[in-house]
């Protein structure tokens, strides 16, 4: 280890002799408040990451006792990253977090504090059903009531204003205050005021005197009293929210906010933990998140916090940001603050950064701080002289086809693709261009939402599941359903076959009185041995899927809804389907994306029943919900295509910033859709904030850029109506000496372009790994016990459960495990609150009892009925067992992380853990047989060279807790007890671990990581009984 620290240290040493003044200046100001304003491409992260080496170098702290609060997770693996090539594997132990990560570790370390255990968030299905429940309940007279047209008008307002309420901690009592002050402040307002000539006459107007209020005003009063009776809703929403067991993510901050002001010791707490604190983009907190903040800190007189953010890059105001925060962080520490403003900029040409400056000078809603500039300085060793440019096209095919040339003959001049960005407002833009790339075989990287209730594979999936309600509900009414699945790529059959099939069902109705069906007709077709349509080649397919479906609808009566889709996947052959698609990544993502909700759903109500998951699928769609998730197109060598908001933090050599036209950037930056806010809820400057985040979204896409940025437009759209360019290119034509320049395209690239749109395109074959979809999975990745069993097991089941997840049902066994589990954990948490004694026999057997029923979808009802039994018969004996004897100096359910051997990251949660002053014996429950798992205990010989399980597992424990750098607890033992008695008696199997068991299993974690991360997974084990071998040889062997 002294090694491995010495050789950081070293690097260490030499990043910061790279420091600029400024940055160094950043970093050595360990003590007392900090704020680093800095500007784009001038090293922010590198700062960040360098002050934590620099804390951990100068002083006695350890690294968990600094937080780092990020905004995204993309920031906390980027800041991660940063520091670990700094300080080494250290970089682990440092609590680098998102806000709302943060806050749910509090949440888990504290469940018995919060009492959330029996919350689950809420869906947006659950969401809009509340908020109808809302609406219904409104009185005749209240001002949001509507008798006709779109009577739940209110749901999409209601449902913004509170999320609103929760990210700035706004009470009802707090927005009614700021109506009359700002109605007051209109009404009182003189001819200097901002508001004069909007809601006063400045002349006289007939019977109007000057002074006097305009129609305007009452239309603005009409809208704040909407919004104040929508605020008044707040209460009642949340009261209906704790009512059904629901919270949402904004409520967890709000938890945390809850408790560091009404408990002064438990703030404490968390006051004492962190003694140093940075924060990150602190321009986009929110003014909840910025409470939290000023809590942890409110503790010392010169708090050791450090804040670095640009208000010139705030572009998250619909996520609650507010540029605010900044200066009043400045006046809050303004007579011990350290403050620094970055303005070498390391990444742009000073040309690119002239035009970027000429554009956000225009506004007003900056930090103004004394003797404060912010002109950013060209750093860049190559500093070219080159202009940005201003395109104008004809039309968005001109600039479309004109732009996939140039960057198709950039990349045949040996300029890599992905140094090249596409970046626009609106996805599709980007869609449109991306269509064009893909026609000339340039490769792309790009990432976006997609709502895979709409999405090809996924209707497949819920039109699959749609025909199986059907038929288990109303036999043989489903034909249309199963014509169109019949045609579906993953059965291989034969187009002509299935029109054979159609006519003859509708010519035997035709002739005879008692109908058929194409179901019934493939039943009994199937059941023969030869038939004229069996003469083709895809007859075994068709008797297949009829076998499948027969089986599947009998199946809806007896299995669970999650065994159903399991086996749907599984056995219909969609899954080796996926596997051997060229789109095997994507398709994977929405089969887990729409798994995930039927899991979620059948959580939430275990009796679930298929046609009721279609129903809520059919609700999703009338309400205009979508199951969103992200399609990536992984390419390491793609031109990357990014929206405006995704490209902050990025940076490329050349940048296109397309479609800049004001149709795009202006006509939609009013948002109608929610309430009107009067401008005393912030003390910033309203009236131009949303123009000016747009301004600011716009520098940060002009930022991105390195060597050259282009910006164009087209002149007219594909209808001939003429399209204005945005107002900012006419600001940066007024500063600056660029003008527009009006594009010629050669009369053979418009050809080209033209026919290409009708060609078809072969989509390229991947092998079973999609090495870029998987490196991006196993970025940050933190090993567990259970994947490294998995994948010691065999690879290929790391590869397919662990890693990729095909889709999986809950396991009655597994989860009856769990029920006790977790009332094994309720009841040692009893002590606290008890009086250091143990609950009753009837809480122990209550807590088992709500877990089996909170997660009964795992069953089927007879299943649950003999789990149930079975408790009952075994639990009562083992508590009466050892009631009187357990230790009851304990931690149970306890999660550590942050924590590296040998520089490999791990984690891990134990069952127990009982003291004895530092050392500690590690309690793992077991509800199997003892005796059968006697063999998992067995250290490695010349039979087995990996050792069992359970020995492992005890192994990887201790070097947990050992290497655990927030304690100073010693594992002295490992214990596995067997809940289940035998033949009378009670097994504990204690296990003192070695050095050599030390040194073996470490052995075992620094392999299997090191070739998880080198994507070894195409070889498995090939053992008979593996289901995963045994797949991957019937599907994917030559």
């Amino acid at each position: 280890m002294g090694v491995i620290r010495e050789k950081y240290n070293d690097h260490f040493l030499k990043a910061l002799a790279r420091l600029n003044e400024s940055q160094r200046k950043a970093v050595e100001a360990i003590e007392g408040p900090v704020l680093v304003i800095a500007g784009p491409g001038t090293g922010k992260t590198q700062i960040l990451a360098a002050r934590i080496g620099k804390i951990l170098l100068d002083t006695d702290t350890q690294p968990h006792h600094i937080l780092c609060l990020t905004y995204t997770d993309a920031g906390a693996v980027a800041m991660r990253k940063r520091l670990f090539d700094f300080i080494g594997p250290e970089a682990y132990r440092v609590h680098i977090y998102t806000f709302h990560a943060f806050c749910n570790d509090i949440i888990q370390e504290n469940l018995d504090y919060f009492g959330k255990l029996e919350l689950e968030a809420i869906s947006d299905l659950e969401r809009m059903s509340v908020l109808r429940q809302l609406i219904d309940q409104f009185e005749v007279n209240h001002p949001l009531k509507r008798y006709h047209g779109d009577v739940y008008y209110e749901i999409g307002r209601l449902q913004q204003l509170f999320s609103v309420m929760k990210r700035e901690d706004w009470s009802p009592e707090y927005i009614d205050k700021k109506i009359d002050e700002f109605i007051n402040l209109i009404r009182d307002c003189d001819a200097d005021s901002v508001y004069y000539k909007e809601y006063k006459y400045t002349k006289k107007y007939r019977d109007r005197e000057v002074g006097s209020l305009k129609p305007a005003f009452i239309t603005l009063k009409d809208r704040l009293e909407k919004l104040r009776a929508a605020a008044y809703e707040f209460p009642k929403y949340q009261q209906m929210m704790r009512e059904m067991g629901r919270y949402d993510y904004d409520d967890m901050i709000l938890w945390i906010l809850h408790a560091f002001k009404t408990d002064e010791q438990f703030l404490l707490n968390y006051q004492e933990r962190y003694l140093y604190v940075l924060v990150d983009e602190y321009q986009d907190t929110s003014g909840s998140q910025n409470e939290l903040v000023q809590l942890l800190m409110n503790y010392w007189d010169q708090p050791n916090i450090f804040v670095v953010g640009d208000d010139d890059q705030s572009i998250f105001r619909f996520q609650g940001a507010n540029v605010q925060n900044m200066e009043e962080y400045h006046a809050r520490y303004a007579h011990d603050l350290c403050r620094v403003m970055l303005t070498d900029n390391y990444r742009s040409t000073q040309p690119i950064l002239d035009v970027a400056k000429v554009l956000i000078d225009h506004n007003t809603e900056r930090i103004h701080l004394p003797g404060l500039s912010k002109t950013l300085f060209a750093q860049n060793e190559t500093n070219l002289p080159i202009q940005p440019e201003i395109r104008a096209y004809p039309t968005p095919f001109y600039e479309f086809a004109a732009i996939t040339d140039e960057i198709s003959r950039q990349i045949a001049q040996g300029i890599l693709p992905q140094d090249i960005a596409v970046i626009y407002k609106e996805h599709r833009s980007g869609e449109a261009l991306a269509h064009y790339f893909q026609l000339k075989g340039i490769p792309i990287q790009t990432k976006r939402k997609v709502n895979i209730l709409k999405d090809p594979f996924g209707q497949k999936l819920i039109t699959l599941l749609r025909y199986l309600a059907l038929e288990s509900e109303s036999p043989y009414t489903g034909d249309p359903l199963l014509f169109e699945i019949m045609h579906y790529d993953f059965y291989h059959i034969a187009s002509i076959d299935i029109a054979k099939l159609s006519v003859e069902v509708n010519a035997y109705n035709y002739q005879h009185k008692e109908k058929t069906s194409i179901r019934a007709r493939i039943c009994e077709l199937a059941a023969q041995t030869q038939s004229s349509l069996f003469d083709t080649e895809s007859h075994q397919q068709i008797k297949l899927l009829s076998q499948h479906l027969e089986y599947w609808i009998k199946g809806a009566y007896n299995w669970t809804i999650q065994n159903l889709f399991e086996r749907m996947i599984g056995e219909g052959g969609i899954l080796a389907y996926i596997l051997k698609s060229p789109d095997k990544t994507w398709l994977m993502q929405v089969l887990t994306s729409l798994f995930s909700f039927l899991k979620e759903e059948s959580g939430k109500k275990p009796d679930l029943k298929l046609k009721e998951f279609v129903l809520l699928l059919d609700l999703l769609q009338e309400n205009d919900l979508s199951l969103e998730l992200n399609q990536y197109i992984f390419n390491q060598q793609g031109v990357n295509f990014l929206t405006c908001h995704g490209s902050k933090g990025l940076e490329f050599d050349y940048v296109y910033l397309i479609g800049a036209t004001k149709n795009v950037w202006e006509k939609k930056r009013k948002n109608q859709s929610g309430y009107q806010m009067p401008d005393t809820v912030f003390s910033s400057l309203p009236h131009a904030s949303e123009e000016e985040e747009l301004r600011r979204l716009f520098y940060v896409a002009l930022t991105r850029a390195k060597k050259q940025v282009w910006i164009s437009f087209a002149q007219q759209n594909e209808q001939g109506k003429v399209l204005e360019p945005t107002v900012f290119i006419g600001e940066i034509l007024a500063g600056t000496d660029l003008q527009i320049q009006d594009q010629q395209i050669a009369e053979s690239v418009l050809s080209y372009f033209f026919a290409l749109q009708f060609s078809a395109t072969e989509s390229p074959s991947l092998g079973l790994i999609d090495e870029q979809y998987v490196s991006s999975l196993l970025e940050g990745y933190v090993l567990n016990l259970t994947h490294l069993n998995n994948y010691l097991d065999c690879p290929l089941k790391f590869y397919f459960q662990n890693l990729i997840r095909v889709p999986k049902g809950k396991n009655d066994t597994l989860t009856f495990g769990s029920a006790v589990h977790s009332a094994l954990h309720k009841l040692f948490l009893s002590l606290k609150n008890n009086d250091n004694q143990f609950h009753s026999l009837k809480h122990f057997m209550d807590d088992f009892y709500w877990y089996m029923r909170r997660n009964r979808e795992a069953f089927t009802a007879e299943q649950f009925k003999r789990r149930m039994e079975y408790g009952d018969q075994i639990l009562p004996a083992y508590y009466q067992h050892y009631i009187h004897t357990w230790e009851k100096a304990v931690l149970t359910e306890y999660t550590i992380k942050n924590v590296e051997v040998d520089g490999v990251p791990i984690k891990g949660v134990l069952d127990k853990i009982e003291f004895k002053g530092k050392d500690v014996n590690v309690v793992d429950y077991k509800t199997g047989s003892y005796a059968k798992a006697k063999a998992k205990f067995k250290r490695p010989d010349e039979m087995d060279s990996l050792g069992g399980d359970y020995w492992r597992q005890a192994v990887f424990y201790k070097l947990l807790v050992d290497h655990d750098r927030t304690t100073t607890w010693q594992v002295v033992s490992a214990e596995f007890d067997f809940v289940e008695s035998e033949e009378g008696n009670y097994f504990k199997e204690k296990m003192v671990i070695t050095p050599e068991d030390l040194t073996l299993v470490k052995a075992q974690i620094k392999n299997t990581y090191s070739r998880i991360m080198n994507h070894e997974f195409t070889v498995g084990c090939g053992k008979a009984e593996c289901i995963w071998c045994t797949f991957v040889s019937a599907n994917f062997t030559e």
